[in-house]
């Protein structure tokens, strides 16, 4: 029987224990149930902590919405601080936490879809072996723009690069960029060498909202990333045949989206086939991570692996 995890006396409830007490995570399957989480045990002592909040629902509810909001606020920072409307693309949830709040974050952001890769909680190792090998050279100049002058420099920085390369015996693709901005400000955008005057005005324009073609350009770095590219290498396409998913319920729980729970089906997601399609409210359990898939959003496996989530309009 493999043992409980909760936390001990004296310490405070952390973001997993309010999902824990929503029935977001399933106690009976974490980690696969190679590890059962002691639901009744993280019930009292958050009782104790909320009771004059109210409900530990209330409290769990309140402390995920505060944890939502800190990343909402992380990935606007990435994307309509960038210039990016949130709008036109897909969430890509990864790690073992994220796909417990994906499909809330995309909502409140406007996405219309969350992707939750096979074997999320491992994405980032995946993409490890996967990569392909950088080596970044870089030089800061703090000069105006000059062509002639950032040729100098750019070859300077690539003689260097290539004599690291070969020493490793890696054959590389080289590509510039340079660190711009207007003179006088305190911060820079980067762009590629080529056309870097046009590109930088774009990207800054894109960016900040405006540009001033009129305005001298300094160039703080140029960078050269030389590339050893790896293997291609492509997911198996499974058979897609139409399904929704009941060879893959496990259970129906009681699960916390509001102040009222609602009866959720738990699915495994080593059970699922591709082109299952089904409505929430679900629960996806799995070794590496949990999906929390709200009311009114819709399922797909497509033929990778991939869980596709359409979030409702809010």
């Amino acid at each position: 029987m493999p043992g409980p995890i909760c936390y001990g006396k004296g310490e405070r409830p952390t973001v997993t224990d309010a999902n824990l007490l929503l029935g977001r995570l399933d106690p009976d399957h974490f980690l696969g149930g190679a590890l059962w989480l002691d639901a009744k045990r993280t019930s009292s002592w958050t009782e104790k902590i909320s009771a004059p909040l109210g409900s530990i629902e209330n409290f769990a509810l309140g402390a995920i919405r505060l944890a939502e909001a800190a990343m909402e606020k992380a990935i606007r920072v990435i994307s309509v601080e960038r210039g990016y409307d949130p709008r036109e693309f897909t969430l890509l949830s990864f790690g073992g936490a994220g796909p417990l709040h994906a499909c809330a974050l995309a909502r409140s952001l406007a996405i219309p879809r969350v992707l939750i890769p096979p074997m999320p909680g491992a994405l980032s190792a995946l993409g490890i072996l996967l990569a392909d090998h950088v080596r970044d050279f870089s030089k800061t100049v703090m000069i105006a723009y000059d062509e002639a002058e950032l040729e100098r420099h750019f070859l300077e920085l690539e003689e260097q690069g290539r004599g690291a390369m070969e020493r490793e015996g890696l054959a590389r693709r080289v590509n510039r960029s340079i660190d711009m901005r207007y003179a006088g400000q305190g911060y820079e955008v980067n762009v590629p060498a080529s056309g870097a005057v046009e590109s930088f005005h774009a990207l800054h324009r894109k960016r900040y909202g405006y540009a001033d073609e009129t305005r001298v350009v300094e160039v703080v770095s140029l960078r050269v990333r030389f590339t050893v590219e790896a293997e291609p290498w492509e997911f198996p396409a499974l058979p897609v045949r139409p399904g929704d998913g009941r060879q893959a319920r496990i259970k129906v729980a009681a699960v916390y989206f509001s102040e009222e729970p609602l009866e959720t089906p738990v699915y495994a997601r080593d059970l699922l086939e591709a082109g299952d399609r089904f409505a929430g409210p679900a629960i996806i359990t799995e070794y590496s991570a949990t999906t929390v898939v709200p009311p009114g959003d819709s399922v797909f496996a497509d033929e990778h692996g991939n869980l596709m989530i359409e979030v409702a309009a809010v």
